[in-house]
């Protein structure tokens, strides 16, 4: 079967750049939207021009020129955007119903994967504010793209393993520590484990499932087996690589939340996530049902890293 052509939006942010060249590994034929109004912004730039040296295209385009999209569009049977949806960077995710117009007067897209990888929304209708609103604005997205008739895959892609196994899921670190810990509750609470996936893990199981018919108009949630673990597992695998016991104290939910509402609101949109995943375990409190596959599953052939794999790199 002819592989799929692929445009990426948003290929030069943190899970873009991985989506590209999971993409380029695939053999896909493989398209990246450029902005005009890049700046001085070196560092992006020369990304861009990586990735045409690997064999990508770069395409002219912005979410601010309607023509612009659907040209871009019509040049690909498969469309991945991955613009941020975190508020301590940029919270984008509306903007993806310009794309949805886009593919719609298109009408060639054979599957769009708009920017989830995170957890499903759909999942989350009693998610506390002020954090409910990534979850509502990607629900308004999905939506939109399905009043539109558009096929489509949404990837749950739980924990970036950078953030949440960086900083042994405390948040607001994303380095280790050697020697003091603060679990949340008692970081074993029955129910609460979470799910870590290496961000290359992410785009290879993504870029996977753009010709893959199980997976269509279904949501793929990658749950690899052995990186289902509560926090004081994932403790408990750094104190084995680094060979001693970290102090360790905790916090309440309560006293959690309290502290919650002295931060801003970008933080606390982030934290509010911290607390529904490790406090309630949102991320394995359900089973997978008709609407949805496995990722690990699916793609056996894929050797996803473990935690204790991901975790030696902090040495």
């Amino acid at each position: 079967m002819e592989k799929s052509k692929v445009l990426i939006i948003g290929g030069t942010g943190y899970l873009g750049k991985r989506l590209v060249k999971a993409s380029l590994a695939e053999g896909h034929e493989t398209y990246v939207l450029q902005r005009e109004d890049m700046g001085v912004d070196i560092e992006k730039v020369q990304m861009l021009l990586s990735f045409k040296e690997e064999g990508a295209h770069l395409k002219l385009g912005s979410f601010n020129d309607h023509r612009s999209l659907v040209e871009a569009v019509r040049l690909v049977d498969v469309v991945i955007c991955a613009i941020s949806g975190v508020h301590i960077r940029s919270h984008q995710i509306l903007l993806q119903l310009k794309l949805v117009d886009a593919i719609k007067e298109a009408g060639n897209v054979k599957r769009f994967l708009p920017s989830e990888f995170g957890t499903d929304p759909a999942k989350m209708e009693n998610a506390m504010e002020p954090g409910r609103v990534t979850f509502d604005d990607k629900m308004v997205v999905r939506k939109a793209i399905e009043d539109a008739g558009i096929p489509f895959t949404y990837v749950s892609a739980n924990c970036f393993a950078g953030y949440f196994l960086g900083g042994l899921c405390q948040p607001g670190s994303i380095l280790p520590s050697m020697d003091h810990v603060v679990l949340l509750g008692d970081g074993n609470q029955k129910g609460t484990s979470s799910i870590y996936v290496d961000e290359d893990d992410i785009a290879m199981y993504t870029i996977k499932t753009i010709d893959d018919p199980r997976t269509l108009n279904k949501t793929l949630y990658l749950r690899p087996p052995q990186n289902i673990l509560s926090q004081r597992e994932v403790v408990e695998v750094w104190e084995k690589l680094i060979g001693k016991q970290l102090r360790k104290s905790s916090i309440s939910k309560e006293e959690f939340l309290a502290t919650m509402k002295t931060q801003n609101y970008a933080e606390q949109v982030g934290l509010t996530h911290y607390y529904h995943v490790c406090y309630e375990g949102c991320l394995t409190n359900f089973e997978i049902g008709e609407e949805g596959e496995e990722a690990s599953q699916l793609y056996p052939e894929i050797n996803y890293t473990s935690v204790h794999e991901y975790m030696k790199r902090y040495l």
